[in-house]
């Protein structure tokens, strides 16, 4: 497929980009991964730093010829490429700017301003929106959570909004880094998840496959 990017610092959707377009596709295994995410912002925010640059680079090096991309992909693929490299980046920028206009809507409330009939319909349009995209992440969350995982789930609704915000930081340290340091590739620690087998560990492997890992069909 070209060789390993080794300026790809998200070398997973680079792949996953020409499997794609030299006609592979991915099928999921269901199987839970062992692997401990970040629980420390100091860990989780270089991860997500590299992972929002990673896919800006994935998006810039496959975009150069974007009518070649569009041919190899297909449009469904195409379209679902341009949202989730460049949608998801765009999405972290735009929350800080409807937190922020959720506070000033507040003040012009609480100051005894009017909104105009069309700034309603405009405003519960944006509140529906707002709810579905919040909704959608809690379930999401939800669904792929073990009954003992449920526990205090209520804590990860209540800071959803403070997550994204976070995400947003992220973003934005990303496309600073995109620019001062491209290719640097900062490590995440992971350290053995609580509950994996000895051997699975002394051999650095995880006890079952981790969901997402590719299965290939031509």
């Amino acid at each position: 497929m070209g060789g390993w990017d080794p300026h790809n610092v998200t070398e997973d959707a680079d792949l996953a980009i020409r499997l794609s377009r030299h006609g592979y596709r991915t099928e999921t295994i269901s199987r839970p991964t062992r692997e401990a995410a970040p629980t420390d912002f100091a860990t989780w925010l270089p991860q997500r730093t590299r992972w929002f640059k990673g896919w800006l680079l994935t998006w810039l090096v496959h975009m150069r010829d974007p009518v070649r991309l569009l041919r190899e992909l297909g449009l469904g693929s195409f379209i679902v490429s341009q949202i989730l490299f460049v949608g998801m980046v765009l999405s972290a920028f735009a929350h800080p700017i409807m937190v922020a206009t959720i506070f000033a809507l507040a003040a012009r409330f609480a100051a005894g301003y009017p909104l105009s009939t069309r700034q309603h319909g405009l405003l519960a349009v944006d509140a529906v929106n707002i709810a579905c995209g919040y909704a959608s992440f809690v379930l999401l969350g939800w669904q792929t959570l073990t009954r003992n995982e449920r526990r205090g789930f209520w804590k990860a609704v209540v800071f959803t909004p403070v997550y994204w915000l976070m995400l947003s930081l992220a973003a934005l340290k990303s496309v600073v880094q995109l620019w001062r340091a491209p290719y640097f590739w900062a490590k995440t620690h992971h350290p053995p998840r609580r509950g994996a087998s000895a051997g699975s560990i002394a051999a650095g492997l995880s006890p079952s496959p981790a969901p997402g890992m590719p299965v290939l069909r031509r």
